[in-house]
Parts: structure tokens; sequence; C-alpha cells
């Protein structure tokens, strides 16, 4: 049984940094990626940003790009999201993801089998 979870999240000022950890556990044998989303209140969940597991292949959201990094330890079958720069706009729930996806760069929520129980990140200004 896989499970994610999710933690790092909190409230910060505009301009502020967070880092999200995701722990997984379980086999990756039906997963290629891991992948962030997040859900704004009244919006659809969203993809933020997606690895490749070992392989380590990245892809971003344009609204992050430049200010959010994802990275993974597979040795510790941890993937995490730095944010910098954060904006009142990124404010939202956080999920972790996993999944299998011949498109990654799509940032699909439709892609990710597994999810985390999400993680809440507030921006004041």
């Amino acid at each position: 049984q896989v499970q994610l979870v999710e933690s790092g999240g909190g409230s910060v000022q505009a301009g502020g940094s967070l880092r999200l950890s995701c722990a997984a556990s379980g086999s990756t044998r039906d997963s290629n990626y891991m992948a962030w989303f997040r859900q704004r209140p009244g919006l659809d969940r969203e993809g933020v940003a997606v690895i490749g597991i070992g392989a380590g292949s990245t892809y971003y959201a344009d609204s992050v790009k430049g200010r959010f990094t994802i990275s993974q330890d597979n040795a510790k079958n941890a993937v995490y999201l730095q944010m910098n720069s954060l904006k009142p706009e990124d404010t939202a729930m956080y999920y972790c993801a996993r999944g299998w996806s011949y498109a990654a760069w799509r940032l699909s929520p439709r892609d990710y089998k597994y999810w985390g129980q999400g993680t809440q990140v507030t921006v004041s200004s």
C-alpha cells in the first residue's frame, strides 16, 4: 500500500520561503513520477512541479518557474518542494502525488494514482 505524507506547510509573509517534504512508502513499480499539486479555494487542483523518480527530469508550472524547485532523495523515498519568493496567490493546500505519466509536462492530476492528505500554505501580503 502506497502512502504519502506531506509536511512543512505554514504561514509566511510575501517574499518568504517554505520547504515542503513528502515521505513516500510502498512500491514504486507502478509509478515513474512524483509531483506537487495545489488547490486554491474555489479553484481546480493544479500542477505545480513534477520530477521523474530516479531520472530526475523536472517540469514546472509557468506560475512558479524560477521560484520553486522540486527535488528528491531516492534513498529516503522522499520528494521536496523549495518555495522561494512566495506570493499571496501561492496560498493553497499543497498535495504530494505519485503515479505513472507518459506526458508529465502536462502536470495533469489524472496521471496520479496516489495522493497525500495535503499541507496548507498561507502567504500574507
